[in-house]
């Protein structure tokens, strides 16, 4: 059953949110903070120029605070925070190169993949020596049953973060779009955590407060984006959890939207070199390809999300 305790952090992580918002906002604006929309990118968004970005120091606060009060009960919450909170200073750093100190790459790729390997590195070697993780894979649809890939449980590991992270982040295009879709995922974690016993309920319930705090301010008309800063921590916490409670093979399905996102731009540049300059999407990461199809920036968000919910009750009848 699900303790009073462990609900608690959904309306500490939505009030604290909540509270930074008329704080942060305006102190994103004064700094020029701005987010830079694409030449080519979708017209519409071209007055989107100058919202502030690197909102998701409002919920990854809110998280990282909620989290160390409850880490002390909750010791396995300990590896997600640390996920979450990495790839959320990382994103930082890359958001700051880009927006304030004007680098229009924001950190180098070598750079980027480097730091990412270091943060594989340690939840890695933590996971396997310091806590009772088996590191086997549960296996959907087979009745709990679980394999273990020896060796390679350690690229599967490199691969597994970094396409959820990079996943999370191609999903961050639309007005609330990469909040919901990962709300839906903290919903399904917090689930699945009640129903195998994992200990890291309170580690959902935080994100999924905090993400709804989020929305009140980056749903549309978003008046702040979470930058690289919010979408990165977003994939560490969903590949965090999912590694805790033995669950990377679902994540193609918990996080099918995620993976569609990334293939499309995968596809996409693929195919634009091979035919030397053709497309298969009109835009991509293929939330964009629907926008000039014709959605609005709130349709693409409900479908998204509808889709969401319906890979996470799969994911639970898979459980």
């Amino acid at each position: 059953m699900l303790a009073v305790v462990e609900i608690i952090p959904v309306f500490i992580t939505f009030a604290v949110t909540v509270a930074l918002g008329p704080v942060l906002i305006p102190f994103l604006l004064k700094l020029k903070v701005g987010q830079t929309e694409r030449e080519l990118g979708v017209e519409a968004h071209k007055k989107k120029a100058g919202t502030p970005t690197m909102g998701g120091i409002m919920f990854l606060a809110a998280i990282t605070l909620t989290g160390m009060f409850y880490i002390f009960r909750y010791p396995r919450i300990g590896p997600v925070l640390f996920l979450t909170l990495s790839y959320g200073l990382l994103g930082f750093a890359d958001d700051y190169l880009k927006v304030v100190k004007r680098r229009s790459d924001g950190l180098y790729p070598r750079q980027k993949f480097l730091l990412e390997l270091v943060i594989i590195f340690v939840f890695g070697v933590y996971l396997s020596r310091f806590t009772d993780i088996s590191m086997n894979l549960r296996i959907p649809f087979s009745g709990g049953r679980e394999v273990d890939i020896g060796i390679f449980k350690w690229p599967l590991m490199v691969l597994a973060i970094g396409g959820t992270v990079n996943g999370v982040n191609f999903t961050d295009g639309v007005d609330g779009l990469a909040a919901s879709v990962t709300a839906v995922a903290a919903v399904f974690f917090t689930i699945a955590s009640i129903m195998l016993d994992g200990g890291i309920t309170p580690m959902g319930t935080a994100v999924l407060g905090s993400l709804l705090g989020f929305l009140v301010y980056n749903a549309y008309p978003a008046k702040v984006f979470m930058g690289d800063t919010g979408s990165l921590a977003l994939g560490g916490f969903v590949i965090g959890m999912a590694y805790m409670l033995g669950m990377p093979l679902y994540i193609p399905l918990i996080g099918l939207v995620y993976l569609v996102e990334v293939l499309s731009v995968i596809l996409q540049v693929g195919y634009f070199k091979m035919t030397h300059g053709k497309r298969i999407f009109k835009m991509a990461p293929i939330h964009h390809h629907f926008e000039l199809s014709g959605w609005s920036e709130t349709r693409v968000v409900a479908n998204f999300t509808v889709a969401a919910i319906l890979l996470a009750i799969a994911g639970l009848l898979a459980i």
